[in-house]
């Protein structure tokens, strides 16, 4: 069912590429062609909506789960441990990031005319504020988080309100199991919000090419090819990386979350992807306690190809400009963005905020940002398809150092895994 699926995903974006390359080169009036983009992307909005309704409770009742579950002295181990990767793997994902954009030089030579700095640019940046940051980590309210979908801070709450759990044992195990099955409903409901993924895939394509066109492609085919090439190298380092930990089987794991990945690329979200490599990565034999521990906390602080895509489009944008940073520079905005790409939302062009506070700080004209927004949606699908693998890997790297990647557990139906959990209890 699954490779059928995934089939489906792709004629669905193969038809949107010929239907929007068809109605734009049929059609000479921009503004019919963004009223017709517009009827597209309206499918696609609707469905992101659907994924998001489905976000939030997910990750609470997973995440409260895996705390209550995993007991305090595995907390603070799995904690440290998951933290520690994901640290390695940002450091990772932009150092290769800066790297290989200096060695495409995809800026120079552009070709384009460069904005003005009068120009009005869509997305603010502001400077760069650490209180502000740290302030946003506490929740107000979890129903006002849960509102917003602001991942980092339910991740926040529902640490506090694992714990708890976890402290109150047996008395608290009534609520730990309402948790747990209101995870298993939401799953369910994932499902059947699922069914409409084809057509949200199909709409999304069908709006951007109706919009821009093929011939966008070829006019930033440097910038666009080198970003995807620096994409496909993270990649395989993050093959390597798991390969090292689990072994051959990462391979089967990437192949298991080909539909996430799918469906991550041609929405350009990586919260559209969640609620599936939660099931693949249950499938794959991870412990759910671990699953949903680790793959939250990742949409907050692992979106390696969000971060990856910072530092390429920032020094992409510093070179169109002919404007040279210092390497003190460049570790600064290395720092910089190991910082501000945390609690990154996965959702449409969330990183080109943090691009635009990166440009304030480096004297970069902000309005460059107006350069990448014709061709950001076309990255996007990269960078979101990258977080899903990302994500992924870091969940089984876990998974694996815990003891909790049982092989046995790979294929075994999702009814059968709840009730393995049922019977064993606070020991799974």
């Amino acid at each position: 069912m699954s490779r059928r699926f995934t089939l489906i995903i792709l004629v669905a974006m193969l038809i949107g590429v010929a239907v929007g390359a068809g109605l734009n080169q049929s059609t000479a009036d921009a503004a019919r062609l963004e009223e017709i983009g517009g009827y597209f992307s309206l499918v696609t909005d609707v469905f992101l909506r659907l994924i998001r309704m489905i976000i939030s409770p997910l990750v609470l009742s997973t995440l409260v789960v895996g705390i209550a579950h995993m007991g305090h002295g595995a907390i603070g181990r799995v904690g440290v441990r998951t933290l520690l990767w994901f640290i390695a793997a940002s450091i990772v994902s932009l150092t290769l990031g800066v790297a290989l954009v200096t060695l495409f030089a995809p800026g120079v030579g552009l070709g384009l005319p460069l904005p003005e700095s009068s120009a009005e640019v869509a997305v603010r940046g502001t400077s760069l504020n650490l209180k502000e940051f740290i302030t946003h980590l506490a929740p107000r309210s979890i129903a006002e988080a849960m509102a917003n979908n602001e991942i980092l801070q339910i991740v926040v709450f529902a640490g506090f309100f694992g714990v708890a759990l976890a402290a109150l044992g047996e008395r608290a195990a009534m609520v730990t199991a309402f948790a747990e099955q209101v995870a298993n409903v939401m799953l369910k409901v994932t499902g059947y919000v699922m069914l409409l993924a084809p057509l949200a895939v199909f709409a999304a394509i069908a709006s951007t090419v109706t919009r821009h066109g093929l011939g966008i492609l070829v006019t930033y085919g440097k910038f666009i090819l080198g970003f995807y090439a620096a994409l496909g190298v993270l990649w395989v380092v993050l093959a390597i990386a798991g390969f090292l930990v689990v072994g051959a089987s990462i391979l089967k794991l990437l192949g298991m979350v080909r539909e996430p990945i799918l469906l991550a690329f041609s929405t350009a979200s990586s919260e559209a992807a969640y609620p599936r490599t939660l099931e693949q990565l249950e499938k794959f034999g991870v412990s759910r306690r671990i699953a949903g521990f680790v793959l939250p906390l990742g949409y907050s602080f692992n979106l390696d190809g969000s971060m990856m895509y910072c530092t390429f489009a920032t020094l992409f944008i510093a070179q169109a400009y002919n404007i040279v940073l210092t390497p003190m520079q460049i570790v600064t905005m290395l720092a910089l963005l190991m910082i501000t790409s945390k609690g990154m939302a996965g959702v449409p062009r969330a990183s080109l905020v943090v691009i635009a506070a990166t440009l304030v700080v480096f004297n970069i004209p902000e309005t460059g940002l107006l350069l990448i927004l014709a061709v950001d949606h076309f990255l996007d699908m990269g960078r979101s398809a990258t977080n899903v693998v990302g994500n992924s890997v870091a969940t089984a790297v876990v998974a694996k150092w815990e003891g909790e990647l049982d092989p046995k557990r790979q294929e075994a139906p999702a009814s059968a895994q709840v009730a393995s959990r049922s019977g064993a209890g606070s020991d799974t």
